[in-house]
């Protein structure tokens, strides 16, 4: 497996797995696909330099973005293409992620956990720290200590 800074040029596969990740879990897939919108994977990430891509096999298998929102630092994405879980690739992002931030000095990466997720976070060393609103209804916030 190959961790990358994402490009550009990136967008169609990773949108790809972005659109099957999300559909692939049962209890989001009537409410995104009632709001298609959602489904929709920005460029902004990768243009803006701030997401990592997996590849394996010469294909975008999974990607990580972080975001800066009002001096936090957030795992605004966490993907990996449903035929390539349990395979480590969400947990390799996340330590890229942590790594890059860590050395702009960024001491704690928070996310909004999708609830069906807990257990991937909670493996990978994210702590609850309280709750979110979201529009499908209340998540979890969580936060890892990279600093």
């Amino acid at each position: 497996m190959i961790i990358r800074l994402g490009v550009p040029a990136d967008l169609g596969a990773a949108s790809d797995v972005y659109r099957s990740a999300s559909l692939s879990n049962e209890g989001d897939r009537d409410n995104l696909l009632a709001h298609p919108e959602y489904l929709v994977l920005g460029p902004e990430g990768l243009a803006e330099g701030r997401t990592y891509v997996a590849e394996e096999a010469g294909m975008l298998v999974g990607f990580a973005t972080w975001i800066r929102a009002d001096g936090t630092f957030e795992l605004e994405d966490l993907f990996v293409d449903p035929g390539w879980r349990r395979r480590g690739i969400a947990a390799a992002l996340v330590t890229c992620v942590a790594r890059a931030l860590r050395v702009r000095g960024v001491q704690r990466l928070e996310v909004t956990a999708n609830p069906h997720a807990l257990g991937f976070y909670r493996t990978a060393g994210f702590i609850d720290c309280g709750a979110a609103t979201t529009d499908f209804g209340t998540a979890p916030r969580m936060v890892l200590t990279i600093g």
